[in-house]
């Protein structure tokens, strides 16, 4: 079994780590909705809704503030860049409403994000500079609550 002990995060990182938190709850939404026979319509609509919200600008941030910080070769900023890709690809194949779309978003939205808490997030602390962390600690994580406020559909409450 692996170890999972909290990981020290840096504090610039913090504020990524949260809004991880967020995605992790739209893969949860995700499979609620799935496990209660939810129309696909629905779902797409709302993840549709929640990327352009949140994550296409936690994936602008995290490739402009983060990625950008390490060699254009290196295989873990590859990786994490093509798996923004990936999703991208799948969120704009949503409006197809294509039944096995949500499911593979939620399973590659969890696998890219636990990479990223996991791997990449511990290889940019160890290899970014300290005055790049510092520039970006201010960074505010985004307020996934008063996103959902002003979505009028949810489904993932029974």
């Amino acid at each position: 079994m692996k170890d999972h002990t909290p990981i020290k995060r840096h504090q610039a990182l913090v504020s990524f780590s949260k809004d991880h938190h967020f995605g992790l709850l739209l893969v949860w939404k995700i499979r609620q909705g799935l496990d209660n026979a939810i129309s696909t319509e629905r779902i797409c609509n709302y993840i549709q809704y929640f990327f352009k919200e949140d994550l296409a600008k936690h994936f602008k941030e995290e490739e402009e503030m983060l990625f950008s910080k390490l060699p254009a070769d290196d295989s873990l900023r590859k990786q994490a860049e093509g798996e923004h890709q990936l999703i991208k690809n799948l969120v704009a194949n949503m409006a197809s409403k294509n039944p096995a779309l949500p499911g593979q978003l939620a399973d590659l939205l969890e696998k890219h994000i636990r990479f990223e808490e996991r791997e990449l997030f511990n290889h940019l602390q160890e290899s970014m500079p300290i005055h790049d962390l510092e520039a970006i600690t201010m960074r505010m994580s985004n307020n996934s609550k008063e996103i959902d406020d002003k979505w009028p559909d949810a489904f993932w409450q029974k």
